[in-house]
């Protein structure tokens, strides 16, 4: 990788480099199909290792010997019951990860060439996939600022239907710091910086 300033060394492959390796959706699939198995192909439903390959069937090329069902690298994954290629599930993989500040539904969108609607459900789905098997963060954990609180007229409408705006605001806070928690580590902290000039709603 060329040199650049910061912290440029950071490990990691180019998006040229990315669509050398993903040039459409065989490639993808092979990919996907070596991370998923990489001492070879077993059953998605049974684990059994004896497989039949090259099915002729549309969307499932294997089928186990042992239950007789039909699969595919999808079965059992995020990518089960979608239309969309493997190769757009691996791009949209790589945009999440390496994006520092998160990427929209519009952004896939127009990235990737799919209907918005089909950029929020992918989105979501890698997402989920990553909460389900995170595991507790390690060194210290930065995260930005959030501001809670303000002028009535300038609040959201969910804020402005409850009349006590301190509930509420302990109920916003609390749903966030149980997150927190479960991927803190035994021995980490959270530290929250609490302002009443500005959040006078928390601040009793």
């Amino acid at each position: 990788m060329a040199s650049a300033p910061g912290k440029h060394y950071r490990s990691g492959i180019t998006l040229a480099e990315l669509m050398r390796r993903f040039p459409d959706d065989a490639t993808a699939e092979a990919w996907f199909v070596a991370e998923r198995w990489p001492d070879g192909i077993r059953c998605a439903h049974c684990e059994s290792a004896r497989i039949l390959s090259g099915a002729k069937h549309k969307t499932m090329p294997y089928r186990c010997r042992d239950c007789r069902k039909r699969f595919s690298v999808r079965t059992g994954t995020v990518m089960a019951s979608s239309n969309l290629g493997y190769q757009t599930w691996a791009l949209a993989t790589y945009l999440l990860t390496t994006s520092l500040k998160g990427v929209s539904s519009m952004k896939l969108h127009r990235d990737l060439g799919i209907t918005q609607k089909s950029a929020w459900h992918l989105a979501h789905r890698l997402r989920e996939a990553w909460r389900l098997e995170s595991a507790a963060f390690t060194g210290p954990v930065e995260v930005d600022e959030t501001y809670i609180g303000g002028l009535e007229k300038n609040k959201h409408a969910i804020w402005s239907m409850v009349s006590d705006s301190r509930t509420l605001c302990r109920a916003f806070m609390a749903q966030r710091l149980v997150e927190c928690h479960r991927v803190l580590k035994p021995t980490g902290n959270i530290y929250i910086h609490c302002d009443w000039k500005e959040t006078p709603t928390c601040a009793h």
